[in-house]
């Protein structure tokens, strides 16, 4: 009865299941004389080169590492097979006691070790996950182990580039800091053949942001007033970091005064204060406006002058049909052509440049259009109180190129004691008996001194002058007679 079950309910006997034997001819081998010895061979591990094996590290050297896997010998694994870093130290890699796994490479090598490698079982390991990551869209986290030219180096197991166009929303100036952290990325490009993977933490920031903007978009409403940090400046405005999202300011809402570039008012990391003028909920996109958030200069203006007031400015800009005089920082009025002078004027460069000083009088104020008119010809004793230093020259003078010669700088001096009188304004001066208006062959008259007398003494000469003076048509002394000279051909004849 010791090997029956009682069944109570049944009152019956049964017979208890005999042991499991165990087949151990699997561990026996009929030896060379028909002997049956112990099979060593079979209580071994089966074991294949490509196959990943798990172990224990048992020593770590300076240039290798022994790990124990169940096997009839030690597997090896060189430096070089531990990670994909480069120049690494074993010691930082493994320790004695930890269990890894490996890639058999080579099952004996000519020294008859079994060849290993840690990078290799990491890289196959680590594939499947990536693979398996770019499928599902989830991110793979990993540490930065490079800082390359072009972007950054990831320890996924296998070495995974991070643009630097992609490492953050904004770029990024320094990838240095990056080094030794942590980093969680998406897969976005993927090649097993070049053993390639392309990265982007940009994408796991967005995909944080979706969840948050859109709740900066419910809470933000126009004309609300908010706090933000300049996180980039271009050409045609700045965007502000609203704590997660950012919001442009177009150069036209920088500033009341006219603004030639953003970098001019505002510079990245400022903080400011800026009013939202528009939102896009469907296209996340927010309009802000820098100078809403400042005094408007155009009420000072409605508030103080009134048309007819006489004000002072400078001359900002000199266009074709006028100037720009500003009276008060970021209020510009302008002075037609017409209202430059009480003269026809051709350019406004001939009466104003930029940066003159003037006196102005308003003669119309428009607020709706923000339009201020000005006149300078009405203002009494005309309107430019100060020339600028740098004043640019008249547009539209010819340039003569006149020589020093013809106008010198300074007149030769005079003699000691010698004194010119000028005659007046509007008197001619005296005409000099001794010079003769002669025809030129060009049909012009022109003044030519006496005509040589050679060798005359100088009292006759005295006395011909004054001999013609009293009765030109009568002969004198020096003259021929009163005859014309002849002509050359006489002369011969």
């Amino acid at each position: 009865m010791a090997n029956e079950t009682v069944n109570p309910a049944t009152e019956t006997t049964e017979p208890e299941a005999p042991p499991e034997q165990l087949d151990d001819s699997a561990f026996w081998t009929t030896g060379p004389e028909g002997e049956l010895v112990p099979n060593y061979d079979a209580t071994f591990p089966t074991i294949n080169e490509g196959e990943v094996v798990h172990g224990t590290v048992v020593r770590v050297d300076k240039d290798e590492v022994l790990v124990d896997i169940g096997y009839k010998s030690e597997g090896v694994i060189p430096v070089a097979e531990l990670s994909i870093r480069r120049s690494v130290n074993p010691q930082d890699e493994v320790q004695v006691g930890e269990e890894i796994d490996a890639l058999v490479l080579t099952k004996e090598d000519a020294e008859g070790r079994l060849i290993l490698s840690k990078k290799r079982a990491r890289f196959e390991l680590a594939w499947k996950k990536i693979e398996a990551a770019a499928e599902s869209g989830e991110p793979v986290v990993g540490r930065v182990i490079e800082v390359v030219k072009g972007g950054l180096i990831l320890d996924l197991g296998v070495r995974g580039f991070l643009p630097a166009s992609l490492v953050d929303i904004r770029r990024v100036q320094d990838l240095d800091e990056f080094l030794g952290q942590e980093l969680g990325a998406k897969v976005i490009e993927l090649n097993r053949s070049r053993n390639n993977v392309v990265l982007s933490r940009r994408a796991v920031l967005e995909d944080e942001r979706k969840e948050q903007r859109q709740q900066i978009l419910d809470r933000l409403n126009p004309g609300d007033v908010v706090d933000g940090q300049i996180s980039n400046i271009v050409d045609f405005g700045a965007f502000v970091d609203l704590d997660g999202m950012d919001g442009l300011i177009h150069i036209s809402e920088l500033s009341w005064s006219h603004v030639n570039h953003p970098s001019e008012v505002l510079e990245i990391g400022q903080d400011v204060k800026v009013k939202v003028l528009d939102i896009d909920r469907e296209r996340q996109r927010i309009s802000l406006g820098l100078k809403q958030t400042q005094s408007d200069p155009w009420q000072q203006v409605l508030d103080t002058y009134n048309e007819g007031d006489e004000v002072e400015g400078k001359v900002t800009k000199v266009v074709t049909f006028g100037a720009f005089v500003e009276i008060l920082p970021g209020v510009e009025g302008l002075v037609h052509i017409s209202e430059l002078a009480q003269h026809h004027v051709e350019n406004p460069r001939e009466v104003v440049s930029q940066g003159d000083e003037v006196k102005a009088k308003i003669i119309e104020v428009d607020g709706e259009r923000r339009r201020l008119s000005l006149s300078l010809k009405r203002v009494e004793g005309g309107g430019v109180v100060a020339r600028a230093d740098d004043a640019e020259p008249i547009e539209g003078t010819p340039a003569l190129d006149l020589s020093e010669e013809v106008f010198p700088e300074t007149q030769p001096p005079l003699d000691e004691g010698e004194a010119v009188e000028s005659a007046p304004a509007d008197e001619e001066p005296p005409s000099d008996p001794a010079v003769e208006a002669v025809e030129t062959p060009g049909g012009e008259a022109s003044a030519e001194a006496p005509a040589d007398t050679g060798d005359l003494a100088p009292e006759v000469v005295d006395e011909s002058i004054e001999a013609d003076a009293q009765a030109p048509d009568e002969p004198g002394p020096g003259d021929s007679e009163g005859e014309a000279p002849g002509s050359p051909t006489d002369a011969q004849e």
